[in-house]
């Protein structure tokens, strides 16, 4: 567990986006290291922390910066930028850390976040069970046991956000609209769960996103929140997109961070290569194909980014008037964050290629186009997501709204 502590002096969004900037040559001098050891060093976790930054998204009233989304979507892309494992690590920890500041009863959240700022980290699949009942002093809550994939940034964590169905008299227990089974979003201290240790992985490698199991761990009911969570106890209108818009929002910032370091890369690798062999070929960088793909990879990378802000943009704007956001404002978040992904992933692809073997060696591209891959695995940019988007667009889901898998009546 990371020594607990909160900046003494509540920074702004702005003020964290300069800080972000500033550590862009530490976050990249410790990018072999971080994936060397499955983790963030403790150089780079230790700025993310002293920073600040790992409170860009809690609530003011807990010493956070309240960032709005696309101030959030700067953060992440910085960061993202300079090492693609530490942004991911700080976007996942950010989305389980604030909608817990902002959506937990009083007690719970005044005990986690009155005097430090944790992280929580974790996975919010309804693979756990959460059975119904009382502590030994007669408290409400929950027996929380299971066993959860992917948890995101949790071997730098402090708190584990599971997700859970709700079981009574040996049985789940339904919503009451009867739309499904009631699940809830434990926290409990990491100290509670079980690592088991299983990152080798393609890219990411940094972000120690093990599998872990929690087993027969007491939840206070005070200690969990609805999954899809919009009803918040504190903070501004931005917590009012709940799970679907912050985890879209963080997955969206880390794809357009490191798209932009593909291209950056290439340039730096192609600039350097000398001429072929004897010098009887032209270098790449004199090539007209190559300056035809640089350009359209430029295209498609800025294009994505634009849609990205354009959309987000819109949505500040309904959050700034106090609004909720509407179906069609998350369906166009969505379909920028899986149109992004796809796009940046086929530059990727292109920007390796003309690498040569500059990308076959350990390098800054080769380690992006690892961890862009990686991100295209999620379940959030899968084909299905995006049929999703599609049936919305078309007029064919009159009446529905999101769930994060898809949408429903």
């Amino acid at each position: 567990m990371n020594q607990l502590q909160r900046a003494s002096i509540p920074q702004s969004a702005t003020d964290l986006l300069q800080k972000a900037r500033a550590l862009d040559a530490l976050f990249r001098g410790q990018s072999a290291l971080n994936e060397s050891q499955g983790r963030l060093t403790a150089d780079t976790f230790s700025a993310l922390r002293e920073s600040g930054l790992l409170g860009f998204l809690v609530p003011e009233c807990f010493g956070g910066a309240e960032a709005s989304t696309t101030e959030a979507l700067e953060i992440i892309e910085a960061v993202s930028y300079s090492d693609g494992s530490t942004g991911w690590v700080l976007m996942a920890t950010q989305v389980c850390t604030c909608l817990a500041a902002a959506c937990l009863p009083a007690a719970a959240a005044q005990e986690i976040f009155e005097n430090a700022t944790p992280v929580i980290a974790g996975q919010g699949a309804p693979n756990g069970r959460a059975v119904i009942a009382e502590s030994k002093d007669g408290g409400k809550g929950f027996r929380l046991s299971g066993n959860w994939s992917y948890g995101s940034g949790i071997l730098h964590s402090d708190y584990i956000h599971s997700g859970a169905i709700v079981m009574e008299n040996g049985a789940p227990r339904m919503r009451a609209d009867g739309s499904g089974p009631e699940i809830r979003t434990c926290i409990v201290p990491t100290s509670k769960a079980t690592m088991e240790g299983n990152w080798e992985v393609m890219g990411l490698r940094a972000t120690g996103s093990v599998n872990y199991s929690i087993a027969d761990a007491f939840v206070p009911a005070d200690f969990t929140h609805a999954p899809e969570a919009v009803q918040r106890n504190r903070g501004g209108n931005v917590y009012a997109i709940g799970i679907i818009g912050m985890t879209t929002l963080g997955h969206t910032g880390f794809i357009i961070g490191i798209g932009r370091r593909v291209l950056d890369e290439l340039a730096i690798i192609i600039g350097d290569k000398p001429p072929g062999r004897g010098g009887s070929l032209a270098p790449l960088s004199a090539t007209q194909g190559y300056h035809e793909g640089f350009g359209h990879a430029e295209a498609r990378y800025r294009s994505s980014r634009a849609f990205v802000f354009d959309v987000w943009g819109d949505l500040q704007r309904c959050l700034d008037r106090g609004d909720a956001p509407s179906t069609r404002q998350i369906t166009l978040i969505r379909l920028a964050l899986n149109h992004a992904t796809s796009e940046i992933a086929e530059v990727s692809t292109w920007a390796y290629k003309m690498a040569g073997g500059a990308a076959l060696r350990e390098s800054a591209l080769q380690r992006c186009f690892r961890d862009v891959y990686a991100g295209t695995q999620h379940f959030l940019v899968s084909p299905a997501v995006l049929q999703e988007c599609g049936r919305e667009l078309a007029g064919l889901a009159k009446g529905m709204a999101w769930t994060l898998l898809g949408l429903r009546k």
